[in-house]
């Protein structure tokens, strides 16, 4: 059986809970201390898809806004995208669209996951529906997440390693 490594970037604006993630599904902890990453941090994880194992180098970069942008070379060798944004501000939401787009703009036909995270705060959720919907319509996979109680972290991992095998296969 052999290893099958793959890049997976986690994309998103600041402080959506991206860090957060990756330490929830690397090492099953949360802290609700918030440290701002700055560049790229890269975390490893095993993971067994059917006769698959997988090395996942997850790469965690810094928050995109207004004042940073996304560079090209973090997103180069990438087999999977995760993009994710916070349920309870609406304008992380809104940013999905522009993401995405910068997204296929240096990657063409890489498997990407739309993430809304803070699932457990989902009576603070304030975004329209319709937006989810809309991208649901087009094909665009949306999972809720929370880093903070792990509910959809490892499923999230497992299904974008899943349709990262397909686009190998």
């Amino acid at each position: 059986m052999s290893l099958i490594a793959k890049k997976i970037c986690m994309v998103g604006p600041f402080a959506v809970g991206k860090t957060s993630l990756v330490r929830q599904f690397v090492e099953s902890l949360f802290s609700d201390k918030y440290h701002t990453t700055i560049g790229v941090k890269i975390s490893k994880k095993q993971l067994q898809i059917d006769e698959h194992t997988l090395q996942l180098m997850l790469w965690d970069i810094e928050g995109v806004d207004a004042f940073t942008e996304l560079r090209a070379s973090y997103l180069r060798g990438a087999a999977g995208i995760m993009l994710v944004v916070d349920g309870t501000r609406p304008t992380t939401i809104g940013q999905i669209r522009e993401l995405m787009g910068l997204v296929h703009s240096f990657l063409d036909d890489v498997p990407l996951l739309v993430l809304i995270n803070k699932c457990d705060l989902k009576h603070e959720w304030r975004f329209e529906q319709s937006e989810i919907h809309a991208l649901q319509q087009e094909g665009v996979t949306v999972l809720e997440t929370s880093a903070k109680t792990g509910e959809g972290v490892e499923a999230a991992f497992r299904r974008l390693a899943q349709l990262m095998l397909e686009v190998q296969a």
